[in-house]
């Protein structure tokens, strides 16, 4: 199959990729970038781009399926309006112009919580992308809900961090739905639900993912 990734430089987007370069069912993976990969590989595919001006007509849009893992936080953004750019429009931008060129499979990262009608801004940008791509009609479309995400990120988040040391430590006493989730463990549920393609629409909850 032929397996297209946004977002390969994040932390569960350095999963994905690590794992569908190992994975037999994938023959080529196309991953659109910023900057040149580190990482080579026979089947590995990166083009580089600008999210604020992606190439409609590129043919690498075409694939079996698409994954996206696109996301950064208010603080990094630098305000509400690039958090949302960068949340919402840019990956809004790669499911339509996957869509457009018969992607039939996509699966992305969103939140636990995402809701369209949130008090919070950051579940409500969350809600908005999930409302606008369920409206792009994709045959199959998988929606991964982690809580905290664990993992080793080049960038430092000291409120997540405490937050993660917080619920390492309450772990075994917290309801599945709390506990982090593993940047592995959502790379592998993104990975199978993309490849799998199953028709219509599945949420996973962290839950499902502790």
């Amino acid at each position: 199959m032929k397996l297209l990734l946004v977002g390969a430089t994040g932390l569960v987007g350095q999963q994905v990729l690590s794992q569908a370069l190992d994975d037999p069912r994938v023959h080529t993976l196309v991953t659109p970038v910023r900057r040149p990969l580190t990482t080579s590989h026979d089947k590995l595919v990166a083009p580089i781009v600008r999210f604020d001006d992606l190439p409609a007509d590129a043919d690498w849009w075409q694939a079996d399926a698409a994954i996206c893992t696109l996301g950064t936080t208010i603080k990094k953004a630098g305000s509400r309006e690039k958090f949302r750019e960068v949340d919402h429009d840019y990956p809004l931008a790669v499911a339509r112009l996957a869509r457009m060129h018969g992607t039939p499979s996509f699966a992305i990262v969103s939140a636990m919580g995402a809701n369209p009608n949130s008090l919070f801004f950051y579940s409500r940008v969350k809600g908005e992308l999930e409302a606008d791509l369920t409206a792009l009609d994709f045959p199959s479309l998988t929606l991964v809900r982690p809580a905290l995400i664990g993992g080793h990120r080049k960038e430092r988040r000291p409120g997540e961090q405490m937050a993660m040391k917080a619920l390492q430590l309450l772990n075994p006493l917290i309801p599945k739905s709390l506990r982090i989730n593993a940047g592995a463990t959502i790379a592998q549920a993104l990975l199978n639900a993309a490849l799998q393609g199953r028709t219509g629409i599945r949420v996973i909850s962290s839950a499902q993912m502790s």
